[in-house]
C-alpha cells in the first residue's frame, strides 16, 4: 500500500533493524476478528452453534480471529448480539481495564462501541459503566450498539470531558481513554486513516490527548486504575502524552501489566524527557503479532481528595404513570424487571443505581431502555427484547438461522403462528432478536424499521 513518505521515513528512524519487517507486514492482509458476547452466551455454548471457522485470539478468552469469507457482520447472530467484531489488538485494551461487577466504570471515549461492549461483559450487568462520546453521530452508534449486545446498566453520553469532570469528581473505579488518534496503528485496516495523516495532525492529536487524559485523571477516584490507549504508533502520542502527564500531575504511578507473546514495552529513549516507568507500559506491532497497531498504558492514582457529597440521578417516583408498563409486565413478563425509574419524555428506562444526577448533561442513553409509555398502553423497547431470555417472558416464538420465517422477520414482514393472544419474544435459535404480537394466527412485526434487511442474505 501507498504509505505516507514523512511516515516512513520516521519509522525507520524508530525502529532501525526492524524497519524492514515492520515495513513488509503492510504487504498482508489485515486479521479479522469478532469477540463472544457473554452476556447473552457462553463461551461453551458458542462454540457448539457457531457457523464460523475461529481461531483463538491468545490475549483474550472471548476473542476469536475469524475468515473474510465468513462475513459474520451478515449473520443472524449478529443482529442477535452473539458477538462483536473487533480488531484483534484492541481486544487487549479491555482485558487490561479488567472491570469488576459492581463498579463505577468510565468509558470516555467510546464510540463505536467495541470497547464499551468489553467492559460491560466483564461487569455482568453490575455497577455502573458510563460510556461517553463527543460527536453526536457517533453517539449514537455507541448507544444502538449498547442496545444489540442487550446491556442494562449502561449510561450513554453525549459530553465533553470537561462537562463531565464537573459532575464526576474523583468518582470512577477505572476509566479507559481510548484517545482519538492519527491512527497510524490501522492503516492496514482504514486506508482513509492514512489519507488523512501528516506530522502536522500527530501533533495535534497529542495535545488534544493530553487534555482528555488530564480531565479523565480528575474524575478517578484514590486508589483507581486509569488505561490510557491508541492504535497509533506515533511516541509523542503514546510515551510524550503519558510522560507529560505524570510531569504534570502528582499522585500517579505507572502500573506494570502482564505481557502475552508479541507484546512490547514502551520506548523511553523515544521522548525527550521521557518518564522512567514508560517500558511498563506495552505496545503491540503489526509485524509481532497477528492483529494491528495498539499502544497501552495503566496508571494507578496513589492519592487525592474523596468527595463526599454526591446528587443521585432522579427515581420517577409517580407510579401511577407505570401502570400500562406493569400491565404489560404482568401479561407478558415473568416478572417486572426492578430498578430505579426513570421517565424520559415517554420513554421509560432503569438506570443504575450508582448513576449520579443526569440534570444538565446531554444523554442520549439514560440506562436500560424499557419501552414507551403511551396512551393507555405499553410498547416495549428493542433494548427490552435483546436484553431477555426465552425463560424471562410468557411467550417465545423460536426461528431457526437458517428459516425462511427468520428473514422474513428480519425484513419487517408478519409471519404466521398459532398461540395465545398478546407478545412474543422471538429468538433464533434461541436467543432473543426481538418482538412480535400475535393475534389470529399472525405475529405482527415489531422489529425497528432502522434496522429491518432488504433482500436475501
Amino acid at each position: 500500500m501507498d504509505l505516507p513518505r514523512d511516515f516512513l521515513k520516521k519509522m525507520e528512524g524508530l525502529l532501525q533493524e526492524e524497519y524492514e519487517s515492520f515495513h513488509k507486514s503492510y504487504e498482508e492482509n489485515n486479521q479479522h476478528g469478532l469477540r463472544v458476547n457473554t452476556l447473552k452466551v457462553p463461551l461453551e455454548e458458542f462454540h457448539r452453534i457457531s457457523p464460523f471457522a475461529l481461531e483463538p485470539i491468545p490475549w483474550t478468552a472471548a476473542g476469536y480471529y475469524y475468515q473474510e469469507s465468513d462475513r459474520p457482520g451478515k449473520h443472524p447472530y449478529h443482529d442477535a448480539g452473539l458477538y462483536y467484531i473487533q480488531e484483534p489488538s484492541a481486544m487487549a485494551v479491555g482485558e487490561i481495564v479488567a472491570p469488576q461487577p459492581g463498579e463505577k466504570v468510565l468509558d470516555l471515549c467510546a464510540a463505536p462501541g467495541g470497547k464499551t461492549t468489553h467492559l460491560a461483559a466483564k461487569m455482568k450487568q453490575q455497577g455502573l459503566l458510563l460510556a461517553n462520546e463527543i460527536h453526536p453521530a457517533r453517539s449514537r452508534i455507541l448507544s444502538q450498539n449498547v442496545e444489540r449486545l442487550g446491556i442494562k446498566n449502561a449510561v450513554v453520553t453525549n459530553e465533553t470531558p470537561g462537562r463531565l469532570t464537573e459532575r464526576f469528581p474523583g468518582y470512577f473505579d477505572r476509566i479507559l481513554v481510548d484517545a482519538p488518534c492519527s491512527g497510524e496503528g490501522m492503516f492496514r485496516k482504514d486506508p482513509q486513516a492514512c489519507a488523512e495523516w501528516s506530522l502536522e495532525n500527530v501533533a495535534l492529536c497529542a495535545d488534544r490527548q493530553l487534555d482528555i487524559l488530564l480531565h479523565a485523571g480528575r474524575m478517578l477516584r484514590p486508589g483507581g486504575r486509569l488505561v490510557y490507549s491508541t492504535c497509533t504508533f506515533s511516541p509523542e502520542e503514546n510515551e510524550g502524552v503519558i510522560s507529560r502527564f505524570l510531569k504534570l500531575v502528582s499522585g500517579f504511578e505507572v502500573e506494570e501489566v502482564r505481557a502475552y507473546d508479541g507484546f512490547a514495552t514502551g520506548r523511553q529513549e523515544w521522548i525527550t524527557e521521557g518518564a522512567a516507568t514508560i517500558e511498563k507500559t506495552i505496545r503491540l506491532w503489526p509485524h509481532q503479532l497477528q492483529g494491528e497497531g495498539h499502544y497501552i498504558a495503566v496508571l494507578k492514582k496513589t492519592d487525592g481528595r474523596t468527595v463526599e457529597k454526591r446528587q443521585a440521578a432522579e427515581m420517577f417516583r409517580e407510579q401511577t404513570r407505570l401502570k400500562d408498563y406493569f400491565e404489560f409486565a404482568k401479561a407478558a413478563l415473568a416478572a417486572a424487571p426492578q430498578g430505579k425509574y426513570m421517565l424520559f419524555g415517554d420513554q421509560l428506562y432503569i438506570i443504575p443505581e450508582q448513576m449520579l444526577s443526569v440534570k444538565n448533561i446531554k444523554v442520549v442513553r439514560p440506562g436500560w431502555h424499557l419501552g414507551t409509555v403511551k396512551k393507555n398502553r405499553f410498547e416495549p423497547s428493542h433494548a427490552l427484547a435483546l436484553a431477555a431470555t426465552p425463560n424471562e417472558v410468557k411467550h417465545s416464538l423460536t426461528v431457526t438461522s437458517t428459516s425462511p420465517e427468520l428473514e422474513a422477520f428480519l425484513r419487517g414482514e408478519a409471519i404466521k403462528a398459532e398461540g395465545e393472544k398478546g407478545w412474543y419474544l422471538v429468538n433464533v435459535d434461541g436467543y432473543s432478536i426481538g418482538w412480535g404480537k400475535l393475534a389470529g394466527g399472525v405475529l405482527k412485526n415489531h422489529y425497528p424499521k432502522g434496522l429491518r434487511r432488504h433482500g436475501s442474505w
